[in-house]
């Protein structure tokens, strides 16, 4: 899958890491699979600043974090999870260095960024997340399951 990079009008591809060594002071992987249901949004909201909260983020950083993580959540509930029994999977990974949050649902449908004018009353999400976060993506769903993955990095500027 090939997404074009264009910081900010579009996602970015998807990242490719080398294996890196983090220091056990950091917690590095947070993981939870919940129903594909609006109802869990807050929930999920919870979840994020109930982790990322021992970090000690500047609060800008720990709101936005929670507000993009909602959008992408929100999008999969709407656009990624068509089945009653479908699920979402949020992951929040402490890279030391930057904070990584992706969102998996089991659609293969890949986001795009919507032109909306004034009066509609959705399709800002991408939007709003793009200018959150300092870069996002889409990624392939992991080896043996469907879908995608929609991520997002925030820097931790000033973090020890």
């Amino acid at each position: 899958m090939t997404a074009s990079r264009a910081h900010r009008r579009g996602p970015s591809p998807s990242p490719q890491h080398d294996a890196v060594v983090l220091p056990r002071t950091h917690p590095s992987l947070v993981r939870t699979t919940v129903p594909a249901q609006p109802s869990r949004a807050a929930g999920v909201r919870d979840m994020v600043a109930e982790h990322l909260t021992p970090l000690r983020l500047p609060s800008e950083c720990l709101d936005n974090a929670v507000l993009a993580t909602d959008e992408l959540f929100a999008n999969a509930v709407r656009h990624g999870s068509p089945g009653p029994r479908d699920t979402i999977t949020v992951t929040l990974e402490h890279l030391g260095h930057e904070l990584r949050v992706t969102v998996a649902d089991r659609s293969s449908a890949l986001p795009r960024a919507r032109d909306t004018g004034g009066a509609e009353e959705s399709g800002r999400g991408l939007a709003i997340v793009a200018a959150l976060t300092d870069d996002w993506g889409i990624a392939p769903a992991d080896p043996g399951t469907t879908g995608k993955k929609v991520w997002f990095t925030l820097a931790l500027r000033g973090m020890p």
